[in-house]
Order: structure tokens, then C-alpha cells, then sequence
């Protein structure tokens, strides 16, 4: 009876393997997809059956860090060889870098559209998580009257889809002077990540023991003292998982970034899909667009993994 047991049990855990490598051959495909899109020659981006082997190139991040239009005659060959190497890869393409008129190159808006994506997401994780860890440790700590209520009202911000929200957003935005602003999107993030914040975190207080704060107090620690030398340290597991889901929030962030702001303000969401090119949609040049983007979360999840598997159960909120 045991062998047959062991044998189930067997079975049982190469389906379970099998299952789990399916799955996660499933939520890869899609990377693996843009990362190879980013790599291949625009004639070979929307081949039907697709193109699996090819000579990967970087033409299209070439492509996305410069201006370029149509190339109407072909360079000649003293212009070609005097070109440097990168642009020699847009006239390949049948495309030209667009230049002033003093000749310099004209650098397309990714950078600073993707700076601005660092800026606000950085920014606003960090006052979400700061302050939502803040009220996290009031609802924890101390008796507050209409506690369940508060903390359904925190809730409830998230109720509605950003989408219905913007609208009315803009029109006061456009009155103050928010718009196309840094410190706009930062104030919609943070506000839209804060219930988040504040209901995660309030898990991860309620699991720290009361007693390591009141024996700090006992030796003369302070109430803010207890907290940061105490408390903190207990809860920078939580902090951690907290900020990894609120820095993808905002870094992913798409629709509020595209109402509400235009140029000087503009983050990397909206703009990457107007990178068509000239001509047909050059889907290299979006997909190298969307491979860096993916970067930053990719590396910032990859050095928090442990403090995130820890957390997601640590902090579990019980009632």
C-alpha cells in the first residue's frame, strides 16, 4: 500500500513540474517575444510563420534614440563611408537621422520620456510607502475611533478604474497648473497608491509583537525612537514587498500619463507606442522601446526577491 502510495505521489509531482514549467512557458512567451523583436531587421519583425533564427542587430535601439524620416535618394558612397557606424545602420533601413541645420543629430524624446518614468515612479513609491507605513503603524498601534470605517474609506480610493477619474482630474489639474507636471502625475500615483500601501503594511505592523516597542520604551526609547530603531527594522521585509508592487504600479501606469500630460512631463507609456516610424509601424523600434523599459522593474524585483517572498507572507492581513 505504501508503494502504491509513493508511486501516486510520484506521478502527482512530475504533473505538478510539468504544470508549472507550462505555465511559466506561457508568461515568458511574451518576453521573450519583445526581447527578440528588439534584436531582429525590421523586414523580419511580422514574417508569418515568424522568424526564430536571425543575426540579431541593434538598429532599431539606434532607431529609437534618434529622429529619423524617409530616406528619398540614397547616400552617396563618400557620404555613407563618412557617416558614423550607428547612422550607416538607419541608411540600411532606408531611413535617414534627421539633423539641424548646423548639422547636428536631432535625439529622439525616449530618454527624457524615460527619465521622467524614473522620476515619478521613484518619487512617488517613496511617499506612498513612506506615509502609508506611517498609518499603517497608527491603525496598528493605538486605538482610533471609526478604525474599520477609515480604513474602508482608505480602501475604497481604489474602487473606481483611473480611467474614470481622469477626466475630472484634468479639468482640475488644468486649473491649478498640474498638468504636464512632474510633481501631477507624482500626487495622482502616490494618492492611487497609498490605499495599497496603508492596507499591506497595516498587515505586516499587526505581525511585529507589541512588546519588543514596550520594552524599548521601558528603557527609556521614545515613541519615535521605538519606531525607527524597533519597528523599521522588523518591517523592512514589508517595506520592501510594498515597494516593489507600488514602484510597478507607477512605472506601468498608462492611461493617467497619457491625459494628463504631453511633453515636458510625458512618461515612457504613452511614447513608446507613437514610435511608429515612418512608413509602416516599425514594431522593432517599439519592441527596443519596451525591452529597456522592462529593465528597471526586471532588476529592481531581482534585488528585492527575497525580501518579496518573504513578505507576501509575512504580512498577510488576518481578521
Amino acid at each position: 500500500m505504501a508503494a502504491v502510495t509513493t508511486s501516486a505521489e510520484r506521478s502527482l509531482n512530475k504533473l505538478a513540474i510539468v504544470g508549472v514549467l507550462i505555465v511559466t512557458m506561457i508568461f515568458l512567451a511574451p518576453i521573450y517575444w519583445i526581447a527578440s523583436t528588439a534584436f531582429k531587421p525590421r523586414n523580419l519583425a511580422t514574417t508569418i510563420p515568424p522568424t526564430v533564427v536571425f543575426q540579431p542587430e541593434i538598429s532599431p535601439f539606434v532607431k529609437l534614440f534618434t529622429k529619423r524620416s524617409q530616406l528619398r535618394t540614397a547616400p552617396t558612397p563618400e557620404q555613407y563611408a563618412a557617416a558614423p557606424w550607428w547612422e550607416r545602420l538607419v541608411f540600411d533601413g532606408g531611413e535617414k537621422v534627421v539633423r539641424s541645420g548646423r548639422g547636428e543629430v536631432q535625439w529622439s524624446g525616449y530618454p527624457s520620456r524615460f527619465m521622467n518614468s524614473l522620476i515619478v515612479a521613484i518619487t512617488s513609491t517613496i511617499l506612498a510607502v513612506g506615509m502609508g507605513t506611517f498609518t499603517a503603524y497608527g491603525f496598528s498601534r493605538f486605538k482610533i475611533k471609526g478604525e474599520q470605517d477609515l480604513l474602508f474609506f482608505i480602501l475604497s480610493t481604489r474602487m473606481l478604474p483611473p480611467v474614470v477619474v481622469a477626466i475630472p482630474m484634468f479639468l482640475m489639474y488644468r486649473v491649478v497648473g498640474l498638468n504636464d507636471t512632474h510633481w501631477g502625475l507624482i500626487i495622482l500615483y502616490t494618492a492611487f497608491n497609498l490605499s495599497f500601501s496603508v492596507w499591506l503594511m497595516k498587515g505586516f505592523m499587526d505581525e511585529i509583537p507589541k512588546e519588543y516597542e514596550e520594552a524599548a520604551l521601558v528603557d527609556g526609547y521614545t515613541r519615535m525612537e521605538a519606531f525607527f530603531k524597533i519597528v523599521l527594522p522588523e518591517a523592512a521585509t514589508g517595506i520592501a514587498a510594498t515597494a516593489v508592487f507600488c514602484f510597478i504600479t507607477a512605472w506601468n501606469e498608462y492611461a493617467f500619463a497619457l491625459i494628463m500630460t504631453n511633453r515636458r512631463a510625458q512618461t515612457a507609456p504613452p511614447f513608446i507606442p507613437s514610435q511608429v516610424g515612418s512608413g509602416l509601424p516599425d514594431w522593432t523600434v517599439i519592441a527596443a522601446g519596451t525591452f529597456l523599459f522592462l529593465l528597471p522593474v526586471a532588476i529592481f524585483t531581482f534585488l528585492l526577491r527575497n525580501h518579496l517572498l518573504r513578505g507576501m507572507s509575512f504580512g498577510a492581513i488576518r481578521k
